[in-house]
């Protein structure tokens, strides 16, 4: 039974360590075919965007505004994904509910 306890406690060591690291991975996507890129680190946060000036066009923000959604998702799915992809390697494919 402490074999048991000692091993999950260095899995949660190992947890807190992996998503600390993942904090500092950054993911990328991109929408309008390179227009509107956003960048996201394993932590869900959003630490990058960069917009294409041909892409600006003051009659249609609108186009603009769904650019830059669609990106901001996409890199805050890819992030999700990351952190889900390592954690499995952690728990050896366990799913683990609440864990991530």
């Amino acid at each position: 039974m402490q074999d048991l306890i000692r091993q999950a406690q260095m899995l949660q060591k190992k947890m807190a360590t992996m998503q600390e690291e993942l904090k500092k991975k950054v993911v990328e996507a991109s929408a309008g075919g390179g227009m509107v890129v956003v960048k996201a680190t394993g932590g869900q946060e959003i630490v990058e965007i960069k917009i294409d000036p041909t892409v600006v066009n003051p009659e249609d923000v609108q186009m603009l505004e769904d650019l830059v959604l669609a990106a901001t998702n996409e890199a805050l799915k890819k992030a999700k994904d990351m952190v889900q992809s390592e954690m499995s390697k952690l728990t050896g494919g366990l799913n683990i509910p609440g864990l991530f």
